[in-house]
């Protein structure tokens, strides 16, 4: 799906997220992110999640923590979007973390980066009910629970 422009009630923004949930962020995600930060010069935080799989009576267990590769790949996938937006002259930083809270682990990241808006890449939207038992609705929870900061999911042509 094609995204709209930004209006004016879409900013200017001072300082973006763009986060995913451990997916590779798309060409279209970093076209909205750049769309967006353009007009105020914003910078731009890119922020990933190295997903830590669940826990076994109430610890973290070293099987359901992010292996090596999982982490190398995720600042990879980080690496390569900052390199992108600074290409483009945009002031980019970033990193990952690993959680099991994805969702509120985003929207905190937000918070602390002192951020004005949130991009995410997403699937299209799916019913609530099972939408929330599927990892790759996470973007939709993020758009659900983020009261104060305005969340852009970018759709995939498909």
């Amino acid at each position: 799906m094609k995204q709209p422009p930004a209006g004016p009630s879409e900013g200017p923004f001072e300082r973006i997220l763009l986060a995913s949930e451990g997916r590779p962020f798309s060409d279209a995600a970093i076209a909205r992110v750049i769309e967006l930060a353009r007009p105020a010069d914003a910078s731009v935080r890119v922020f990933s999640i190295a997903r830590i799989h669940g826990v076994s009576f109430g610890m973290q267990m070293p099987g359901l923590l992010p292996t090596k590769a999982e982490w190398k790949e995720q600042r990879e996938i980080v690496s390569r979007a900052v390199k992108r937006l600074e290409r483009k002259g945009i002031d980019a930083d970033g990193h990952v973390v690993g959680t099991r809270k994805t969702t509120k682990r985003i929207i905190q990241e937000a918070t602390l980066a002192g951020c004005d808006a949130i991009v995410m890449g997403a699937d299209p939207d799916r019913n609530r009910v099972t939408g929330d038992f599927v990892w790759s609705q996470e973007p939709q929870r993020v758009r659900r629970k983020a009261k104060k900061i305005p969340v852009f999911l970018v759709f995939e042509d498909s």
